[in-house]
């Protein structure tokens, strides 16, 4: 088997994502044959002895995709230096350690919603790589009751940070006199894209929720639970997007 860099195998044992692997050798945590390994340097997974903290890189467990309902105020990485609440929290103890789970995606620590943890490397490509356009669908409440050229414009695309955004599917579903709720479909995952976004148009978010990743839908799956994928879910999931 052909060399290949120390975080690409790490993600591909189910050990954690390419960019904790990353982390982990920039923290000198990684040995390769009794040597601290650097970031860029490569191994054989079948010939090299490969330790993370003293323990040996052990072969990937079985593929795990799971649908999680995140809660507000958690946080969608494996680890947080200051101790604050990570998806992984959410998971039993037999999940949590061993199984290679890690966010696809992102949702920002105030929002809620579907959120996929997957084991699986190239999965993980698949949903996240901006060719393959999977679109996710929000229902977001906004303040105020924004005219219907503000929802032309959003529509359109609103530029952000200079750089264009894609065009966005936005249906008004109700509202009262304080509040609008929305429901976008987006093919684009900028940083915040939605919350600077309603910002930069005069009215800020007030709630975000992510109700649907291409065709899995949250349905009644209760917040801060989780499921796992059937096999049928994954060919629809990686289904080239209309």
């Amino acid at each position: 088997m052909a060399a290949e860099r120390l975080q690409k195998l790490m993600a591909a044992a189910g050990f954690c994502s390419r960019r904790r692997g990353e982390e982990l050798l920039r923290e000198g945590r990684v040995q390769v044959n009794g040597r601290v390994a650097s970031l860029g340097d490569r191994a054989d997974a079948e010939r090299d002895d490969i330790r993370i903290d003293g323990r040996p890189l052990r072969a990937a467990p079985p593929p795990l995709t799971l649908l999680l309902n995140k809660p507000p105020g958690v946080l969608c990485t494996c680890h947080d230096p200051h101790g604050r609440t990570t998806v992984l929290a959410l998971l039993p103890p037999e999940l949590r350690r061993g199984q290679g789970l890690h966010p696809v995606g992102r949702l920002d620590a105030e929002s809620r919603g579907a959120l996929l943890l997957s084991n699986d490397g190239s999965l993980t490509l698949r949903l996240t790589h901006p060719r393959y356009g999977h679109q996710k669908t929000y229902r977001v409440w906004v303040k105020g009751r924004p005219a219907a050229e503000v929802l032309q414009e959003w529509r359109q695309g609103v530029p952000l940070d200079g750089v264009a955004s894609q065009p966005v599917q936005l249906t008004v579903i109700d509202g009262n006199a304080d509040a609008t709720r929305l429901e976008l479909v987006l093919r684009e995952g900028r940083n915040r894209q939605i919350r600077r976004t309603a910002a930069l148009l005069g009215h800020p978010v007030l709630d975000l929720k992510r109700i649907a990743i291409g065709p899995l839908a949250l349905g009644a799956l209760p917040e801060g639970r989780w499921r796992r994928l059937e096999p049928q879910e994954w060919q629809a999931l990686l289904a080239p997007s209309p």
